[in-house]
């Protein structure tokens, strides 16, 4: 189908991996307003993302610790995913919740298949499990066992949003015409072998452990997290995210055409529970407010009795 028609800032797109090429689900919901903060951006960053709580609007505080960056949820909560491409041209974001892809359902992978593809300097805030052109399931806050990762059979990866981002390829350049047409004969197995050869490049290189393994930021952090200490036991269930009511998100296909099979960028973000978060020492706990001794004598002596004001 044709790219959508309506203005960037007003559509959104859901990329769904074909044969012969992407087709993504453009939606076509205005933004609210622009939301602001997230990730420390970086000049090499294609998107910044952030974690909205959508009953107050405000983005999830993010805290950074042992190499990864958590944000705190509260139970029963909606929450959005707010994606917003930095550069000036499409980008593809794979949305993954739990370890599972928020379009597809499917166990998450990192490669250039079913996403949400962004428009130059475009910003979206993502809601729910995809269920169809139409709508979605809110995702929100729930204990770990309620979670749609949980109720699947698929709880190893509860408690993580990820992000990969990839860059749309160029279109590539077209041969020059010959107006001789004596030429054009002799030139005709020449020019289908380069056509083939331009039909081989119009889907995105299979992907291999060794592309997938690309380091990067992100993947370097998960590395030195792994390599942690334990953390303390959680105080409480752990958070997962729920399959939730649910709401309109009208949305279109349009055709993307992944520049690599290994993204660009990839953005994780892990959550849990405040008084988890304080547990495991990601958060460090207030300090009560340190009260003063009382005195037995407060009155400092003043020797006699004084005089009374003057009338």
């Amino acid at each position: 189908m044709h790219a959508p028609s309506a203005p960037v800032s007003a559509f959104f797109s859901a990329c769904l991996h074909q044969r012969l090429g992407i087709k993504a689900l453009a939606s076509l919901a205005l933004l609210a307003g622009s939301l602001v903060g997230g990730l420390p951006a970086q000049a090499s960053q294609l998107a910044d993302v952030q974690i909205i709580d959508r009953s107050s609007g405000q983005r999830l505080p993010l805290y950074y610790h042992l190499g990864e960056y958590w944000v705190a949820g509260q139970p029963g909560s909606s929450y959005a995913v707010d994606i917003k491409n930095r550069s000036r041209g499409r980008i593809l974001a794979v949305l993954s919740i739990d370890g599972i892809n928020a379009i597809s359902g499917q166990a998450a992978a990192a490669v250039p298949d079913d996403g949400y593809v962004l428009g130059s300097r475009q910003q979206w805030a993502i809601s729910g499990w995809r269920k169809s052109d139409q709508q979605v399931a809110a995702f929100y806050f729930s204990h770990s066992e309620d979670s749609y990762a949980a109720r699947t059979g698929r709880p190893r990866d509860i408690g993580v949003i990820g992000v990969a981002v990839f860059r749309e390829r160029e279109p590539q350049p077209q041969p020059p015409i010959l107006r001789n047409r004596e030429a054009q004969k002799s030139s005709a197995p020449a020019a289908e072998a380069s056509s083939a050869d331009s039909a081989a490049h119009a889907m995105p290189p299979p992907s291999s452990p060794a592309a997938a393994a690309a380091p990067n930021a992100s993947v370097a952090a998960e590395s030195r997290q792994t390599a942690a200490p334990a953390a303390p036991a959680p105080v409480a269930p752990r958070l997962g995210t729920g399959h939730g009511a649910l709401e309109r998100s009208v949305t279109r296909t349009t055709e993307f055409h992944s520049a690599s099979s290994s993204p660009a960028q990839i953005i994780r973000i892990r959550y849990d529970s405040y008084a988890n978060l304080v547990a495991q020492g990601v958060i460090r706990a207030p300090q009560p407010a340190v009260q003063p001794a009382p005195r037995p004598f407060p009155a400092s002596p003043s020797g006699y009795v004084p005089d009374p004001p003057a009338y």
